[in-house]
């Protein structure tokens, strides 16, 4: 029965790519086909969700083994890749938690989104989404973690950029695929370094092996995974992203930084509870950039008019708690918190277009008098802090300049110097062109700019042109005159002189004296 873990990501990855190749086709297109592709969607994440509560009653029951092994996908000397799946503990909790939140949401996407343009392109993110999150969760060791975290990105930045005709979706969703690129750098070197120092590349294999490894390198490793999982779940620096993700549909919202994608940083965290627990030092460092997000989000969050905001802030403030938790070593309670935040944070966000409405005539909660009188940090948190200014001053803005200079250089430098050669022929047919001439035919034969080159490279193509035309023109085209001839001549008449004057005795002594020197 442990097999059947890999239906679980498996159902909606069958989903979309029904539901991507029937629209790429043409097959499901328009609105006649939405209740086709809703069907798919919603039947696949629901035998999904079935399938996780089985495991999951198995697993409480105790019959499942930790991990089951579907096979291997590569070997390579000492390094084996496996396709395994966990079936017990937390993974199996988180996933059957998960699969049922994203049930809701595409039940509740099918409405929503009725008579949308990209009905069909959002049903197709959302089920790839559920795959990437399935798989994320569900895998035992860290490639398929890592295909997961990072179709979950792409999946992200598609649909933040759904409304792409508008410049800021397209832009906001890019500056967080690079922020989030960022984490996921550090989590490739975090499986580099684990390939180098421990040969594995499976979670219990890892773990079990981490008591051997010297305090540097666990240091080094818990350091690379903590960096992904702040940028995964959006702790300082990374934080302000998560507001520009509100760009997208209020159902991906929900389901992308409310209840699944925002929490895959606090899961990585829990999942390698081992690794983080032999280095006190990056445990103090997930506690305080916890500690830190949870007081920066919640100054922020004072000072946001928009509901969208407001729960963005309120989001990043409980995941900086739910580090703080891991920092300190709270384990199971920061479990417990990551559930319940994923069921309220997705009921708000769809409830959110109805929320301004229920609170209507609601007094606004006053903030203390001490804090209210702080007008200097009620200008920072209007400016939230001027992170995203910095970020520009500090990264975008270089990263500008060196392009803009690079894109100089190549334009006035190298394009200069090697030119771009144009064809250099100045006839397509050098024989037929002479035979028409001899008919009679009048021909062009002024300079055509066609065939002139620009810069270093391409005048030595020019030339190198030039010579040749001229040696064709003298030699071949006219083989048959009395120019030919006399060439010849005349060339065959000092051929044999050199041969005459080489084979006389004393010019033959001569080369094997020279010939005796170079040997000895």
């Amino acid at each position: 029965m442990d097999a059947l873990v890999l239906l679980i990501p498996l159902s909606p990855l069958c989903a979309a790519v029904l539901i991507g190749g029937g629209h790429l086709f043409g097959f499901l297109d328009g609105e006649a086909s939405e209740p086709l592709t809703a069907r798919l969607s919603l039947w696949s994440i629901t035998l999904s969700c079935l399938l996780a509560l089985i495991l999951l009653g198995m697993d409480i029951v105790g019959l499942n083994a930790d991990t089951v092994n579907i096979g291997t996908w590569l070997s390579s000397e000492s390094l084996t890749i496996t396709i395994n799946f966990i079936t017990t503990g937390f993974s199996v909790r988180l996933a059957a938690l998960f699969s049922i939140l994203l049930a809701i949401v595409i039940h509740f996407s099918i409405n929503y989104m009725h008579r949308e343009a990209g009905f069909h392109r959002f049903f197709f993110m959302l089920s790839l989404l559920a795959f990437a999150m399935l798989l994320l969760v569900l895998s035992a060791n860290a490639v398929g973690t890592l295909i997961g975290w990072e179709i979950a990105g792409l999946c992200s930045y598609l649909l933040i950029a759904y409304s792409y005709q508008r410049t800021i979706a397209v832009t906001n969703a890019t500056r967080v695929l690079v922020t989030n690129h960022i984490g996921d750098a550090c989590f490739i070197i975090a499986i580099g370094l684990s390939v180098a120092w421990t040969g594995t590349l499976n979670w219990a294999e890892l773990t079990a092996i981490l008591p051997e490894l010297p305090t540097s390198q666990i240091t080094g490793l818990a350091l690379c995974f903590a960096l992904a999982a702040f940028a995964k779940s959006a702790q300082l620096p990374f934080t302000p992203w998560l507001a520009r993700a509100m760009e997208g549909p209020t159902p991906s919202s929900a389901v992308f930084y409310g209840a699944v994608m925002i929490h895959a940083g606090v899961y990585l965290v829990c999942l390698l509870r081992p690794l983080f627990e032999l280095s006190g030092f990056v445990m103090a460092i997930l506690a305080v950039v916890g500690l830190l997000t949870a007081l920066y989000s919640f100054i922020v969050g004072l000072t946001q008019t928009d509901v969208k905001s407001s729960l963005v802030y309120a989001i990043s403030a409980q995941l900086g708690l739910l580090f703080l938790e891991c920092g300190l070593g709270f384990w199971q309670l920061a479990k417990w918190h990551l559930c319940t935040h994923a069921v309220v944070r997705a009921y708000q966000l769809l409830s959110a277009p109805n929320l301004m409405h229920a609170v209507h005539n609601n007094p606004i909660k006053p903030v203390s008098p001490k804090l209210a009188q702080l007008r200097w940090l009620y200008t920072a948190s209007l400016q939230r802090f001027w992170l995203d200014q910095i970020t520009n001053w500090a990264l975008v803005k270089p990263v500008r300049r060196l392009a803009d200079d690079l894109c100089y250089i190549d334009d006035q430098l190298i394009d200069r110097v090697m030119g771009s050669p144009n064809p250099v022929l100045n006839r397509m047919s050098s024989l037929m062109q002479l035979e028409e001439t001899k008919l009679g035919a009048r021909l062009n034969t002024t300079a055509d700019e066609f065939a002139s080159g620009s810069g270093l490279a391409g005048k030595l193509t020019e030339w190198s042109a030039n010579l040749l035309h001229w040696f064709e023109d003298r030699f071949v085209l006219h083989g048959g005159g009395k120019n030919s001839v006399r060439y010849g001549r005349k060339l065959g008449h000092f051929a044999n002189q050199i041969e005459s004057l080489i084979l006389k005795p004393r010019y033959l002594v001569l080369f094997v004296c020279i010939t005796l020197l170079v040997a000895f």
